[in-house]
């Protein structure tokens, strides 16, 4: 369940938690085991459905959920939490209003690069069934939970959203395509990348390599000494983050520092130095760094200040 584990409510009749994880495939623990879903859809009867999650390595099995759900009276709201993987919308990853989602909540400052803010959005249009709950959740978002909005971040994610519609598809190919090479990359230098090999190990932009079982935090600090940050990680069958046996990592952010494959290759040879060594590699590290300094996917200045004037003209 996730942060919400001590947060949910609990079943007045029967004293259970009221909210029930989706089962997971035993030979993979971050795929959803899709039979045993249908029997608890069925068992449960539930009223909402959350899909998305932190470790985000594949696409969420919406179109198949949503064919369970369609003959369920009432059906269920199906919610996409996209917050890691919301640049990534398109026809290279996953198109969730196409695919059954009836809600979908984000967040910028990931793959949606920008500042940090939120998004909800839906296809529940004027006449739809779901009219009334949609205009509940806009009468709370404002002036509810966003009264105090940071207007100062407003016009940066403004040109951000320009920006991802000007680059989207190249920006997009280049994010997935290059965390597939790193993490062949990293298994090449042999580490233990988690996910399927048959795909690249991942179909979004992050890496996860286990490390050993508690070793996250120690591996994530000997790497951040030698001027590469991590996030460690609990892995799915960890009992918490204080035993963390993951490290997770996204190639977005120097995707648009302009790394490519072969350069993130060389990157997992240092990685494998630090972690599976120890050697002290922090002064190679800040030399390779130095050679991405421009980034990419970006509006120029020119271009920038006159998509601002025309916004400007079209509100007067």
């Amino acid at each position: 369940m996730g942060a919400l584990k001590d947060f949910i409510a609990h079943d007045p009749m029967t004293e259970r938690p009221a909210a029930v994880p989706f089962p997971v495939m035993k030979d993979d623990l971050y795929r959803i085991d899709l039979l045993k879903t249908r029997e608890l859809l069925e068992e449960h009867k539930p009223e909402l459905i959350v899909m998305g999650k932190s470790m985000v390595i594949y696409k969420e099995p919406l179109r198949e959920i949503a064919e369970m759900i369609a003959p369920m009276n009432p059906k269920p709201v199906l919610l996409y939490d996209m917050a890691h993987v919301l640049g990534l919308i398109g026809p290279y990853f996953q198109e969730p209003f196409k695919e059954g989602a009836d809600i979908v909540t984000g967040s910028t400052h990931k793959t949606f690069f920008g500042p940090q803010r939120g998004v909800i959005s839906s296809n529940m249009s004027e006449g739809t069934e779901y009219e009334e709950l949609w205009e509940a959740i806009v009468r709370r978002v404002f002036p509810g939970s966003v009264s105090n909005h940071h207007l100062g971040t407003l016009v940066g994610l403004l040109l951000a959203a320009y920006e991802m519609n000007a680059y989207k598809s190249d920006y997009q190919k280049a994010v997935i395509s290059n965390a597939k090479a790193f993490a062949r990359a990293l298994k090449d230098q042999g580490l233990i990348v988690e996910g399927d090999s048959k795909i690249g190990y991942t179909e979004t932009h992050q890496v996860i390599v286990r490390v050993g079982y508690g070793k996250g935090p120690l591996i994530a600090e000997r790497l951040e000494e030698n001027n590469i940050i991590v996030n460690y990680q609990g892995a799915p069958d960890d009992e918490a983050f204080t035993t963390a046996s993951c490290l997770r990592m996204g190639v977005q952010e120097m995707t648009r520092f302009r790394m490519k494959e072969d350069d993130l290759g060389r990157l997992a040879e240092y990685m494998s130095q630090v972690i599976l060594k120890d050697w002290p590699m922090a002064k190679e590290v800040s030399r390779f760094r130095k050679k991405f300094t421009e980034m990419k996917y970006c509006l120029s200045e020119k271009e920038a200040v006159s998509m601002v004037k025309g916004l400007i003209e079209a509100l007067r």
